[in-house]
């Protein structure tokens, strides 16, 4: 019996912004700042789906973040781009229980 798995496509806007994204948390304060507009402008090329896709992968970026005793990048998303990172709190609160347990430091907010 064959199975079929299912491929996750990524679209050139997401794929864009993935790596905007990516490059600007990596920057020092001074040159994210630079580079922040042109983040922002990559991701208002994202659909809801996509945005929400993004978030995930942030909230993840935070759990590995933790796990090594690094600052996790919400405080930086939030500057950027506040309804990301309330997107990516909901889908840090939606990761399974064990990663919440990572550290203390996860901050959780009351609505």
């Amino acid at each position: 019996m064959s199975t079929t798995i299912a491929e996750l496509n990524l679209s050139p806007a997401y794929r864009l912004a993935q790596r905007a994204v990516a490059s600007w948390l990596e920057r020092a304060d001074a040159d994210a700042r630079q580079q922040a507009f042109a983040t922002r402008a990559a991701l208002s090329g994202l659909d809801a789906t996509e945005r929400g896709r993004l978030a995930r992968w942030l909230a993840w970026l935070a759990v590995a973040a933790m796990s090594r005793g690094a600052a996790s990048p919400g405080e930086r998303i939030r500057r950027l781009d506040a309804s990301l990172h309330q997107a990516m709190q909901d889908a840090f609160a939606r990761l399974p229980a064990g990663m919440l347990a990572i550290s203390p430091r996860v901050q959780r907010r009351s609505a």
